[in-house]
């Protein structure tokens, strides 16, 4: 089917088709027009990040190095992006990592007891209501007060400007949030480690295209958030590495979270012995505060994959082999036989065998000898 605009249709049509298509053309753009400009009332949009007293400063997160028992002051910009009018509430909460490494934030109604419990307002408030008219910003200050007993290392929270709407049946809660990291000071553990690791083989036709798949469970064991580059790689028989090490880069773990990784590793040949690795570089997020030198990590695992394509080749040729000797044999025991079958059919045609004539010779010649002579005398 031929695609026109409304427009090309009516280069082409006639004169009754070309009114009814401009009428329909009119209809058509009075009502796209006003759907767009109830959709431009309609337009909602919020945003926030770190700021200084004059505005919003460049910085990406807030990053604290703390001592506990400190309080630190700084100031959050929260701005009204949409078309219309909108009432903010502004709150701090605590941050986890989802299962696919997000950076989470708990519900709106659900009350921190980590990093986010230290944030507060104006007069220690957990909370702001923020009226802001279309297009306004404003700078909020608020305090992080670190307990006396914190715990050292990395405590992330986050501060969310949360903005709820009717839609339909459903109340809309729609949110935007800056991520706080609070590093209390003391012995700081920077480490990851490499829990469960296994491995499997896919066969291709192609016996040196196979495909190791290799899964392995990264775990934050420190007290600081860290990401981590991987190298995973398949080596063979005194350390041979059979193919290309294939690089992944891993997001950001709190502490004490743990992650599922999968990689491959393709043109893998069935060598019979493989031996799979991972090498984990711990990272840390360029605006991250940095923790020191990092260890890198090392596990592999075993993977028996027998070469069926090298089996078939020695049993091709084993085949091969014990046909050729099981037809000698038989050549040697037709031969054999073929022999004894003429012997037989000799002696039937001449009534002996050369054995029986040569002992017939023998007894003739000892017969046929003359009789000793006596020399006697008269």
């Amino acid at each position: 089917m031929a695609n026109y605009s409304v427009f090309e249709h009516l280069k082409v049509s006639r004169p009754f088709s070309r009114a009814l298509a401009l009428a329909l053309a009119t209809v058509f753009l009075a009502t796209g027009a006003a759907v767009s400009a109830a959709h431009a009332a309609d337009t909602d949009g919020i945003s926030g990040g770190p700021a200084s007293e004059t505005g919003a400063d460049g910085r990406s997160r807030f990053s604290y190095q703390v001592a506990p028992g400190q309080q630190v002051v700084d100031e959050y910009e929260v701005r009204n992006t949409g078309t219309s009018a909108q009432v903010m509430t502004v709150f701090a909460t605590d941050a986890f990592n989802t299962p696919d490494g997000g950076y989470g934030l708990l519900d709106t109604g659900v009350a921190p007891t980590g990093g986010g419990s230290w944030v507060s307002f104006a007069a220690g408030a957990k909370q702001l209501s923020l009226p802001l008219a279309a297009g306004a910003t404003q700078i909020i200050r608020f305090t992080v007060n670190v307990p006396a007993d914190a715990s050292p290392g990395d405590h992330a929270a986050g501060i969310v400007i949360s903005v709820k709407s009717p839609s339909g049946q459903v109340i809309v809660d729609r949110r935007v949030a800056t991520r706080v990291y609070v590093r209390v000071s003391g012995a700081i553990q920077a480490a990851l480690t490499i829990g469960n690791i296994a491995a499997s083989y896919q066969s291709q036709l192609n016996p040196f295209a196979g495909t190791t798949s290799l899964v392995f469970t990264v775990k934050n064991s420190g007290n600081v958030a860290l990401a981590a580059n991987a190298v995973v790689g398949v080596n063979t028989f005194l350390g041979i590495g059979v193919t290309e090490p294939q690089h992944t880069s891993i997001e950001e773990l709190l502490p004490g979270a743990t992650r599922v990784v999968t990689m491959t590793v393709s043109g893998v040949a069935q060598l019979g012995y493989l031996n799979p690795y991972v090498h984990l570089i711990p990272t840390v997020d360029k605006d991250a505060l940095n923790p020191g030198q990092f260890r890198q990590i090392d596990r592999d695992t075993t993977l028996i994959v027998p070469p069926w394509w090298l089996i078939g080749l020695i049993l091709i040729a084993a085949s091969v082999w014990l046909f050729l000797v099981l037809r000698r044999r038989r050549d040697d025991t037709n031969a054999a036989a073929w022999i004894a079958q003429m012997e037989a059919e000799a002696k039937l045609k001449y009534g002996t065998t050369e054995q029986d004539l040569v002992g017939a010779g023998a007894v003739t010649a000892s017969d046929a000898s003359p009789a000793p002579s006596t020399d006697t005398k008269r």
